[in-house]
């Protein structure tokens, strides 16, 4: 019985979701998850392009040994800009637990980093010039049996200064 109402009550959320005003469909090869609400995810919604070219792309980390480090990704989504508001991605995980998500805005498509492209993470820690990577620790969440929301504004250089576009 009690499966039976999980299983309502996540079909009412997603048609809620779906019917409400100007609300962006989860997107990426993860979406079902996050619509079935019933297994661990993170429903990253991402914000503040200062351009709607190139792609994003979301990673996931759970090693705070290795948290940045080139490889050591659990998990990368890539998605092509979509042409405007923010972008709803969803990452489904492997089980609950502390998570970290980087988002990176690749401006001009080319694959690579470059000073015009913004990123972004969980918890949306300030980071400057001097301090591009913050520590695990301040942007791990916590996820359990269903799906997280997580919002992410990104940031772009501005001279010497990293900060959202609006801001």
């Amino acid at each position: 019985m009690l499966r039976i109402f999980a299983a309502g009550a996540a079909l009412a959320l997603a048609l809620a979701l779906a019917a409400a005003p100007g609300a962006a469909q989860a997107m990426g090869p993860d979406a079902a998850a996050c619509r079935a609400g019933d297994r661990p995810a993170v429903l990253v919604t991402v914000d503040g392009f200062n351009r709607r070219t190139g792609n994003v792309r979301v990673a996931i980390y759970n090693n705070p040994n290795t948290f940045l480090d080139r490889g050591a990704t659990l998990k990368k989504i890539d998605l092509p800009v979509t042409r405007g508001g923010p972008m709803r991605i969803c990452v489904a995980l492997p089980r609950a637990g502390s998570y970290a998500v980087a988002v990176r805005h690749d401006v001009d498509g080319n694959g690579r980093s470059g000073w015009s492209d913004g990123g972004g993470f969980s918890r949306n820690p300030d980071i400057s010039l001097a301090n591009l990577r913050p520590r695990y620790q301040n942007v791990a969440v916590n996820v359990g049996q269903a799906a997280l929301p997580v919002r992410v504004v990104l940031n772009y250089r501005f001279g010497l200064s990293i900060r959202p576009v609006r801001g």
